[in-house]
């Protein structure tokens, strides 16, 4: 178990180890190291668009932006029965945004937030660290918005940190602790650039992008 006053140059040097911070549930005000033995990885070019996520991404008139509105993408990924968000992981994310390393990328339907996923930068790696649903698909279509920004950026590792049903449907692996170790090594030696890529003009950009490539 850990101080739980922890600093954002701490927190950055943990994820540069491969493990990041949880608690047990919100209202427990430890934290803990996570060094999972199997450790769930997003392969950048095999993000699997399904052709009903396709026409709900073409037919479903949604905005999507990044960096707008970091804290309520946070409180919408704890607004859960189960959460391992805790306040002093909130305020941890919340100052590592303001610092330029932790991102947001929101789903609108008109102004209502329908979904989002946050996560950490670290050279070429991004580190996700959850996301939220209040629509059908929003977060499939945070995911597939966010991998097409990956991309553009130069991002070499998208750590899921663990595999589920979920992100496996959509082409989320499981790798051993050692082979995430060399991704994260070899995402660490380069640098991505979140902000730089343009938001694409429409949805069919996104799509055309990743079914050329997927």
């Amino acid at each position: 178990m850990m101080d739980p006053v922890l600093t954002p140059d701490l927190l950055l040097n943990a994820y540069a180890m491969g493990i990041f911070p949880m608690a047990e549930r919100r209202d427990d005000p430890e934290i803990f190291w996570v060094d999972p033995r199997r450790r769930g990885v997003f392969p950048l070019d095999g993000f699997h668009l399904s052709r009903s996520l396709i026409r709900r991404m073409r037919r479903w008139p949604h905005r999507v932006t990044i960096n707008t509105a970091f804290a309520q993408v946070v409180e919408g990924c704890a607004d859960r029965d189960e959460t391992w968000i805790n306040d002093e992981i909130r305020r941890l994310y919340l100052t590592l945004h303001d610092i330029g390393r932790a991102h947001s990328l929101e789903v609108w339907d008109g102004n209502d937030l329908a979904g989002g996923v946050y996560g950490v930068t670290l050279g070429a790696a991004f580190f996700g660290e959850s996301m939220f649903s209040r629509r059908t698909d929003a977060s499939k279509i945070a995911l597939a918005y966010l991998v097409d920004r990956l991309r553009q950026g130069g991002f070499r590792l998208f750590d899921t940190q663990f595999l589920t049903p979920h992100l496996g449907s959509l082409g989320a692996v499981e790798v051993t602790r050692a082979e995430y170790h060399r991704q994260l090594e070899t995402a660490l030696e380069a640098m991505g650039d979140f902000t730089g890529p343009p938001l694409p003009d429409s949805p069919q950009e996104v799509v055309q992008r990743m079914t050329q490539t997927s």
